[in-house]
């Protein structure tokens, strides 16, 4: 009888250590595997912001390095990957390009194919008036 007094003071102390990790210990890794994903996928064209407010536009990527060209064009840096705070604005490469115009093909598609619906429902609309008006005589 008393062993089981025992494992019942153990399930609460646990019970905080599993919350815990679901509230503060899961999401942190998360957002830090993110964090590593975006500085290894770091292109020349990219504009970034350092984690001490620099804003740049990266020239070079290296092993551990990335070279940055500040706004004003002539002045380049050398900054550490882990330096690299956020991506602002990711270049643009030829996939997100076709992607974006497949979207646009698609979306004319679909207001070509509304435009003949509505079309088509006046039609019917007038179609309708005249069959009620042969209805009423």
């Amino acid at each position: 009888m008393q062993g089981s007094g025992n494992f019942g003071a153990l399930i609460i102390p646990i019970a905080f250590l599993a919350i815990f990790y679901f509230i503060a210990i899961r999401p942190q890794q998360k957002k830090e595997k993110e964090i590593r994903k975006m500085r290894e996928e770091l292109n020349a064209g990219d504009e970034i912001i350092t984690i001490g407010g620099i804003y740049g536009k990266v020239v070079k990527v290296k092993e551990d390095l990335v070279v940055i060209e500040l706004s004003s064009g002539k002045v380049r840096l050398e900054v550490a990957k882990w330096a690299i705070g956020s991506v602002t604005k990711k270049k643009e490469t030829k996939k997100n390009e076709k992607k974006e115009e497949g979207k646009e093909k698609a979306v004319e598609k679909d207001s070509k194919n509304d435009n003949v619906k509505e079309e088509n429902s006046e039609d019917l609309s007038e179609n309708d008036k005249k069959d009620d008006n042969e209805y009423k005589k």
